[in-house]
């Protein structure tokens, strides 16, 4: 017990100190935006062609940087810019500061639409979503359907599912609790593989000590404390041809069951325009195991071309 003690003391000076660096070693890629009260770090690139923009939103626990790969691909090939691309960080995660109040999906729906609106960034906007991030990136469309252009679903919760959602919000809140403890003593900056995969986008890795910081495990638990909360407010959005002829892609993980194909097959008859894809790869973030699929789904809504 001496000994875990004393470990702890001094994992927790390292990472105290190290942390009054992180400005210089880990920057911001992108601005701090106030939406009342609170800043949120938002990274666009490319340049504004006049058509949509294209908004990525992370699942629980992730950050700007997961989608690294995919936004360089859409904005970055060959050194031309080809459209206009943004990805943020939720309130709490990594460059951003918490924000007040539960953190459901509906909220961040609102600080999402805040943000893009206070960050000059115009819509019409081509939405797309990881997992958790599906639920505010569905609200967001609901809400503000003048200002949505099409969307991209990446293996997303299925908001039906609130038995599972709060059976799984103990175990959530106690893994997170864990994180948070191995990032206060300084485990996750020295050993950053032990928080990101190793698919992950190199951004992911390389800022690791700021992308899973005690703060970010944090508010991972506070949007799965809300996780119920928010699938009933997605639950309200669903009715027949509720979007219309927008261009949709729901992309599903290989593997999974039935049920969970059928769901997300649902989500895109929700569109006279929608389309059902299901990936080669096993992996839940299918835009690490299979990044060029999810590119094409992006590039395939921007267009409208099916």
């Amino acid at each position: 017990m001496t000994v875990f003690v004393a470990l702890t003391g001094a994992g927790w000076t390292y990472e105290t100190l190290s942390r009054r660096g992180d400005g210089q070693r880990h920057p911001a890629p992108g601005r701090l935006i106030d939406v009342g009260g609170h800043r949120l770090h938002l990274n666009c690139t490319g340049a504004a062609s006049g058509g949509p923009t294209v908004v990525f939103e992370a699942g629980l626990g992730e950050s700007s940087t997961t989608w690294a790969t995919v936004q360089q691909g859409l904005t970055d090939t060959s050194g031309t810019a080809r459209v206009r691309a943004c990805s943020y960080d939720r309130a709490g995660y990594a460059w951003s500061e918490p924000g007040p109040g539960r953190r459901d999906a509906g909220r961040l729906a609102e600080e999402l639409h805040t943000l893009l609106d206070a960050a000059g960034e115009r819509g019409p906007f081509v939405l797309v979503g990881h997992s958790f991030g599906g639920q505010v990136v569905r609200l967001f469309a609901d809400r503000w359907p003048t200002e949505t252009a099409g969307l991209v679903l990446v293996d997303v919760t299925d908001e039906r599912a609130t038995g599972a959602l709060q059976a799984s919000v103990p175990i959530i809140r106690v893994q997170m609790a864990g994180f948070r403890f191995a990032a206060r003593i300084g485990v996750v900056r020295l050993f950053p593989g032990s928080a990101a995969s190793s698919d992950a986008p190199p951004p992911v890795r390389e800022h690791a000590a700021v992308v899973y910081r005690n703060t970010s495990m944090a508010t991972s638990a506070a949007e799965a404390a809300a996780s119920v909360h928010s699938a009933r407010l997605v639950q309200s959005t669903v009715r027949p041809e509720a979007w219309g002829t927008w261009p949709v892609v729901v992309i599903s993980a290989a593997g999974q069951p039935r049920e969970v194909l059928e769901h997300h097959a649902g989500l895109a008859a929700l569109s006279g325009r929608g389309e059902h894809l299901t990936a080669e790869t096993t992996n839940h973030y299918v835009h690490y195991g299979q990044p060029q699929l999810v590119l094409d789904s992006v590039r395939k809504v921007l267009d409208a071309g099916f």
